[in-house]
């Protein structure tokens, strides 16, 4: 594949990924699992993401998240499925999205044919996954289509962003990083969420945090200061590619004029998202 194909899909993916994470940080999503008996925050994320694989136990959790402290993990999981089943916490994730998207878009992008004709290709770009060795992904799939066009977009979206991210999990293995070494390594890029929220919402202390930073550093990824080396840069930049390479299916399938016109349309979304604040300043850059 070209590098001006590569560029092309990954600007399709950055345009489309925001419509799914942005539900991460909007109270609606929390209000609703809450409603459940979930504790806000990593109970409700953990049961909110993993519930499309099942009652799973911690260690399918830990494994298909990659970067997050299973000590952590094994906190919420499987206590969660005790207090609200996987069919609940997906029917009130849905709900979640619906009144998300609806206060950060507003009603008329939701009714628009711009949304319904985003839907379409979304969609059509996730019927070209492949379902080996991408579990986030294909157990998204198995579940039903939405029939509102801004929640089948945000299906869509998520069956996009979770199969890049299954894609993504192989390449930073073949890399040789821990979950929490790849954390530390994006941190130092500046452009990732500050490594207090990382901490926080991964489960890792401030001591394992500097052990990973150091183990970095011994490697030669990180220099004194923190900041990537050239061979953390490069190291970095190999594993983009493999997942930019991993990451090919769904764009090929849905073609070149729907991945531009699909771009087209999910960055006016996603520019709607950002102005209206769907994603926290203070929850990114370097610190």
């Amino acid at each position: 594949m070209t590098s001006a194909r590569t560029s092309t899909n990954r600007r399709c993916h950055d345009a489309v990924a925001p419509l799914h994470s942005c539900v991460y940080f909007a109270p609606e999503r929390q209000d609703e699992l809450a409603a459940l008996g979930l504790e806000p925050g990593p109970m409700a994320y953990y049961a909110g993401r993993a519930a499309p694989l099942g009652a799973v136990g911690a260690g399918a959790v830990t494994a298909t998240f990659y970067n997050f402290n299973h000590e952590h993990v094994r906190r919420y999981v499987p206590a969660a499925w005790a207090l609200a089943t996987p069919e609940a916490v997906l029917a009130a994730r849905l709900r979640g999205a619906d009144k998300a998207l609806r206060r950060l878009l507003g009603e008329e992008a939701v009714a628009s044919e711009d949304m319904a004709e985003a839907a379409r290709l979304a969609l059509h770009a996730a019927e070209g996954c492949h379902r080996e060795a991408r579990p986030l992904y294909t157990a998204n799939a198995d579940l039903p289509v939405p029939e509102k066009p801004h929640l089948a977009l945000w299906h869509a979206a998520t069956l996009l962003r979770e199969y890049r991210g299954d894609g993504h999990l192989a390449a930073l293995a073949v890399a040789g990083l821990t979950g929490i070494e790849a954390l530390v390594l994006h941190n130092a890029t500046g452009t990732a969420p500050t490594s207090a929220l990382f901490m926080r919402t991964r489960g890792w202390s401030a001591q394992q945090w500097a052990g990973a930073r150091d183990r970095l550093r011994e490697r030669g990824l990180l220099d004194e200061t923190g900041d990537l080396t050239e061979s953390g840069t490069a190291l970095r930049g190999e594993a983009e590619a493999l997942t930019d390479r991993l990451d090919t299916a769904p764009y090929a399938y849905l073609g070149a004029a729907g991945v531009t016109r699909l771009t087209e349309l999910a960055a006016g979304f996603t520019r709607t998202l950002r102005a209206a604040g769907a994603f926290p300043a203070e929850h990114f850059g370097r610190g």
